[in-house]
């Protein structure tokens, strides 16, 4: 085994997250259906390997830059339940009190530092990040986690050049999951691989298969280690596939019937489920316990943030900069 590779425990908290992050997501689109909340939401569903593995690597200082698409990422990193649902619900308990809403999560306890709806614009807010770490002697990393489309946005580059020419603690997480929106990877990108462009700045650039809890562990291990030790960014390039469309409400039809069912029929969670169990690792039953566990918690928090108040007047002019009157 790769010194690199996760033990016993390891893998059974990476399944863990991932446990969390399929819940959640099933939670949710299962909530907006029945009407009970009704807000902007973007299915991971299939992604839930790359976050969960990568987050067991990473320490509560750690920094996190994600995405709209970003929930996974946000509770891998330790989001609180309640916390989250409050805020997707628009109420005054949540993480922003209820003025960030699903698209604009943040928990600094947690490094879930910002959630933003510009794509590409994890990256230069990351390096910031990992730039005052640099500056304060500290051995803190950045993530920055973003889609295949993001890797054409200008952001991108100008990132990785600067990450590059500071060597700063940044690890740039590509979750090429193959479609940008509604755009198929080879159409948009000249590219062959997004990790190739890595190459251009003179930073290790990783392909691997994000649906391989283990591989992606090895792969993101490596790269924080990297970082931690003052040597500089890392492009990672996870490959992936998301099972339902670029926003809710939309079929996905742009996606070929054969490549989605192949995709579905490969779903890296009970895959690795079954990997457990035949490994010794877990028993079915602490499996579902943990499981059982989960629908549990997102009960309680569901409720939780539909018995929240929402946000008063006052908040109107709180946590800003200055208002103009």
């Amino acid at each position: 085994m790769n010194s690199n590779s996760p033990d016993g425990p390891t893998q059974l908290e990476i399944f863990r997250k991932m446990a969390l992050l399929k819940a959640n997501d099933e939670r949710s689109r299962k909530v907006i259906s029945s009407g009970r909340l009704v807000m902007p939401y973007y299915s991971y569903r299939g992604q839930e390997v790359i976050p969960s593995a990568l987050a067991v690597n990473l320490r509560d200082d750690d920094y996190l830059c994600t995405i709209y698409r970003g929930i996974h990422d946000m509770l891998a990193k330790g989001l609180p339940l309640k916390s989250l649902w409050a805020e997707i619900a628009g109420r005054v308990d949540g993480t922003c009190k209820g003025k960030g809403g699903p698209m604009h999560l943040t928990d600094v306890s947690k490094g879930v530092m910002v959630t933003t709806g510009i794509v590409g614009s994890s990256m230069p807010i990351a390096n910031g990040l990992a730039w005052a770490a640099q500056l304060e002697g500290t051995d803190q990393v950045a993530v920055a986690t973003f889609g295949d489309g993001a890797s054409n946005i200008g952001a991108f580059h100008e990132a990785l050049n600067l990450a590059a020419v500071w060597k700063l603690p940044t690890i740039f997480l590509c979750q090429n999951n193959r479609y940008a929106e509604h755009t198929r990877f080879d159409v948009g990108t000249s590219a062959a691989q997004v990790a190739d462009r890595a190459k251009g700045y003179g930073i290790p650039g990783v392909r691997v298969d994000g649906n391989d809890p283990v591989a992606m562990y090895t792969v993101a291990r490596e790269a924080v280690e990297r970082a931690r030790a003052g040597e500089g960014p890392t492009l990672i390039e996870a490959m992936t596939f998301r099972f339902h469309g670029h926003v809710f409400g939309d079929a996905g039809g742009y996606i070929p019937k054969e490549e989605y069912a192949e995709a579905v029929a490969n779903d890296p969670y009970p895959r690795f489920r079954a990997q457990l169990i035949a490994n010794g690792i877990a028993s079915e039953e602490e499996l579902a316990g943990i499981e059982a566990g989960y629908e549990a918690e997102i009960d309680a928090a569901v409720e939780f943030a539909l018995n929240s108040p929402f946000p008063g007047a006052e908040e109107l002019t709180s946590d800003v900069y200055g208002v103009v009157a």
